[in-house]
């Protein structure tokens, strides 16, 4: 069984099992969240679609720990006009395992 959910501003297809690194989310590690954002659940041939969510769907799973990803660097530059910028971001995330979807 999957599911495509929906946090972050992003969508995720997740299954039983799954580590996933999503946007930060304010819960302590160890704690079990439930997302109830899901956009479509499928199981081998059937598929069931929201529009815009599928109504009694959940997706449980567990906060592992949260984090930064690596920095990206972003350079700005304008040929012929002595203009340089350089400037580093690094997102943080949350680690979350997911252990059941509920449809």
């Amino acid at each position: 069984m999957y599911a495509v959910i929906k946090t972050g501003g992003k969508q995720y297809r997740v299954a039983t099992g799954e580590k996933l690194k999503i946007e930060q989310i304010p819960a302590a590690v160890g704690a079990e969240i439930v997302l109830d954002e899901i956009l479509m659940v499928g199981e081998d041939d059937s598929v069931k679609i929201g529009t815009p969510r599928v109504s009694g769907a959940s997706v449980k799973a567990t906060v592992l720990s949260h984090g930064r990803h690596d920095k990206i660097r972003i350079f700005k530059m304008r040929r012929r006009k002595h203009y340089q910028k350089h400037q580093g971001h690094r997102q943080n995330y949350t680690e979350i395992r997911i252990d059941g979807i509920s449809a």
